[in-house]
């Protein structure tokens, strides 16, 4: 954690203990950490410069707003303060914008409630980069995944070698499906490769995302049939992103294979550029949104503070691999995965530069 972090923490931990009327506009305004004051009834009273400068709008905007109305595509906020809670609640990767606005942020929530109303912390996603949970694998699972992986080469090679020798004698409609097993069982050989012998990340290519999307199309088709529903929702103005088809894909598939195993019967890919987005620490001038987005049974809420972790899993058969492997490929592309869900409606995010260098912060 930063010390400019901790420093904030400390002034909120000092603030949340007093009552409203005391605090100071200068020592409101010294704090890095965006902060909101909500009245009993919900509405913002005062937000600080911070608060105003991350999402984007005038001081002036804020005052008078529920603070529910600025989470645009979900309720947990709403619904927390509808509950009236009387300890600290804490809620994660929560999009949030000033209504009217299209551009939405992510961050971690701590709602503290006073004698006066409730004190609002935003933490801003990835603000933290040493909690990364995709880096607390432990040495003992890697080895072991290093060992499935050795088991896996043959079978995979036979697969593919039966595939290439099936497509010689179906016809073409059949053949795009023999395609299909060869390319699959190649990408999972070559990441059994890349488990048995560790090598520096591969140099990022021009990827165009859709033709990644449009391959997990076509597994999940082949997985799911037709019980689900695939959407898509591109921006086809979207130029090429700095990437790892190989990785990319994987990870797009373990999301949307998430949401068929979660009861989803439509599942949308959605695609938009962001402009002037703070991923960790590094101002974006522009980056990839990638949406996915299902009606399933939603993340079970014991799950909720766990959910990235490795080895977590709502299905007594899951790995709890998937999520962890996804939130690593949007590291290595230099974004982030974030996420919001209730029953019917669940989003995973990812959120990829879509510039070959970093911008300055």
């Amino acid at each position: 954690m930063r010390h400019g972090a901790v420093a904030s923490l400390a002034v909120c931990t000092k603030l949340v203990q007093m009552k409203a009327p005391a605090v100071d506009e200068a020592t409101w305004d010294a704090l890095s950490t965006p902060l909101l004051r909500l009245d009993a009834a919900g509405r913002i009273v005062l937000a600080n410069a911070a608060c105003a400068r991350w999402l984007g709008v005038s001081r002036r905007r804020l005052p008078g707003l529920q603070a529910g109305a600025l989470e645009p595509e979900g309720q947990q906020l709403a619904g927390q303060l509808a509950s009236a809670p009387q300890s600290p609640v804490r809620l994660r990767g929560i999009g949030l914008a000033v209504p009217g606005s299209e551009a939405t942020r992510f961050a971690d929530l701590w709602l503290t409630p006073t004698d006066a109303g409730y004190w609002l912390e935003l933490h801003p996603v990835d603000e933290f980069p040493g909690a990364d949970p995709a880096q607390l694998l432990p040495a003992a699972l890697t080895a072991s995944l290093q060992g499935l992986a050795h088991e896996l080469r043959n079978p995979l090679a036979g697969i593919k070698g039966a595939a290439q020798l099936l497509a010689r004698r179906v016809d073409p409609e059949a053949r795009e499906l023999t395609t299909i097993i060869e390319g699959e069982a190649q990408r999972l050989a070559s990441l059994v490769e890349r488990l048995l012998n560790p090598a520096p990340a591969r140099a990022l290519s021009a990827v165009n995302v859709h033709a990644v999307l449009e391959r997990v199309v076509r597994l999940a088709e082949s997985d799911a049939g037709w019980a689900v529903r695939l959407q898509r929702d591109y921006d086809p103005s979207l130029p090429e992103l700095p990437g790892d088809p190989d990785a990319l894909t994987q990870s797009v598939w373990n999301l949307v294979r998430n949401a068929i195993e979660a009861g989803a019967g439509s599942v949308t890919l959605r695609t938009r550029a962001e402009h002037g987005v703070r991923i960790g620490e590094v101002l974006q001038p522009l980056a990839l949104r990638l949406d996915i987005i299902d009606d399933g049974r939603g993340v079970p809420p014991e799950l909720a503070e766990h959910l990235l972790l490795p080895l977590v899993s709502g299905r007594a058969d899951g790995t709890g691999l998937g999520l962890a492997q996804a939130q690593q490929v949007a590291r290595a592309h230099r974004g982030v995965l974030v996420w919001r869900s209730r029953p019917g409606h669940t989003v995973f995010t990812l959120l990829l530069p879509l510039t070959a260098e970093d911008a300055d912060g």
